[in-house]
């Protein structure tokens, strides 16, 4: 079996053996890796299946839109600087600084949410595994300090563009969403449903949500995963599939947006094909 076929096994991935192996490859050559795609497509699965798979440590944090640079780096604790003054004493090491002395791998779930003064942090230590702190000086990464990072496409709301300085520090593998039958092949292992139709039903409708004209931004897998999920206990295929796509999918008329209709005209293209 093949090191991406081993990983397939251990943590339960359907296909992405392209994708496994290459982040496996960036990995263990010691670059920073980053991987994009929309949401729901397994970026974060296959990040840290790689990095436990190379048994490396990893420090995780989840970018957003008020994540500071000391939340980053680290901060000083005020009654600890009163007692002993400004010290490695009194300062809380934050993940960049805890990997980069440790040699971790730092995993940064949604780096493009991150303000792009927190990113700017990144360089430096990404560049020449440097970063200078003020009142602590110069901490230098240890063998082994990477950082493997996701984003969204910046199409997305709440995301944004990376700089082309950050970007260059990466390596980059894209993921999209998986063929028809390993969409069907998840669906079935979440939920452990053995009723083939619904699950192709299920699939069907998320996938046309993708390139139905109505929706701006269509559903993952995630969506079919939960249809099918709320069908086996639930009676009413129009509320359950509502339930299911609307925290999933944007419209492109939001004004006049009306996703009962929008997910009535993707159940009757289904039916017509």
């Amino acid at each position: 079996m093949s090191t991406a076929g081993h990983i397939q096994q251990e943590h339960g991935i359907v296909g992405r053996t392209a994708e496994l192996e290459l982040a496996l490859a960036v990995i263990s050559c010691g670059r920073h890796l980053l991987l994009e795609g929309p949401v729901g497509v397994g970026k974060t699965t296959v990040a840290l299946a790689v990095c436990q798979h190379l048994a490396r440590s990893t420090i995780r944090i989840d970018g957003d839109e008020r994540y500071t640079e000391n939340k980053l780096t680290g901060w000083f604790d005020p009654p600890l600087v009163m007692k002993s003054g400004y010290s490695e004493e009194s300062f809380f090491a934050g993940p960049v600084v805890r990997a980069m002395r440790e040699g971790s791998i730092l995993f940064i779930n949604e780096l493009n949410r991150m303000p792009e003064s927190v990113q700017n942090v990144l360089l430096p230590a990404l560049d020449e595994g440097l970063l200078l702190l003020p009142r602590i000086g110069q901490v230098r990464a240890a063998p082994g300090f990477q950082v493997v990072a996701t984003q969204n496409p910046v199409e997305y709301i709440a995301t944004g563009h990376l700089s082309e300085a950050l970007k260059d520090r990466f390596e980059h593998i894209p993921l999209l969403h998986q063929d028809e039958e390993e969409e069907r092949e998840i669906v079935r292992r979440q939920t452990g449903c053995d009723d083939a139709g619904l699950v192709e039903d299920a699939v069907r409708i998320a996938r046309l949500t993708r390139t139905h004209p109505r929706f701006r931004k269509g559903a993952s897998v995630r969506a079919a995963v939960s249809i099918v999920a709320i069908a086996e206990r639930l009676s009413g295929p129009q509320r359950l599939r509502s339930a299911a796509l609307t925290t999933r999918v944007e419209l492109k008329d939001e004004e006049d947006a009306d996703l009962a209709a929008a997910v009535d005209e993707v159940l009757e293209a289904i039916k017509k094909n």
